[in-house]
């Protein structure tokens, strides 16, 4: 399979749900040392999940990181996600997201930012308050 493009548009963000769906995504990150990405359905919600541990040689820089703290915080404020969500800096992960299409936009957000590419995280916030 291809690895995934840097910003990867929702479409592509792969669901993990299920255990045997999950390791095949997560696999497949590391064998290519790609960020890994992918939406997981639970129960009625969905849960965003990132990985860097699948690239190794992967370098994000500080300001990245602070982006998506904030990113992160905002979305908690607007009541999107869960408060006991992460924001990295190695795991991140966004619980309780309403659909898989909003899902599938934080995930692709949170992909690009992790490689640098920060606009779409800033399109797919709430405004701020």
């Amino acid at each position: 399979m291809q690895p995934l493009p840097a910003p990867c548009p929702a479409d592509l963000i792969p669901d993990a749900t299920g255990m045997a769906a999950f390791k095949a995504a997560y696999r497949q990150a590391k064998q290519q040392d790609a960020v890994f990405v992918a939406i997981e359905a639970l129960g009625e919600h969905w849960t965003v999940k990132a990985d860097m541990i699948t690239a190794p040689q992967h370098a994000v820089a500080d300001s990245v990181y602070d982006a998506i703290r904030t990113a992160v915080i905002q979305l908690m404020r607007a009541g999107e996600i869960r408060s006991d969500s992460s924001a990295g800096p190695v795991y991140f992960v966004l619980h309780d997201v309403a659909t898989e299409q909003r899902a599938r936009e934080l995930a692709a957000a949170l992909h690009a930012a992790l490689y640098g590419h920060l606009a779409p995280l800033a399109r797919a916030l709430p405004p701020a308050s």
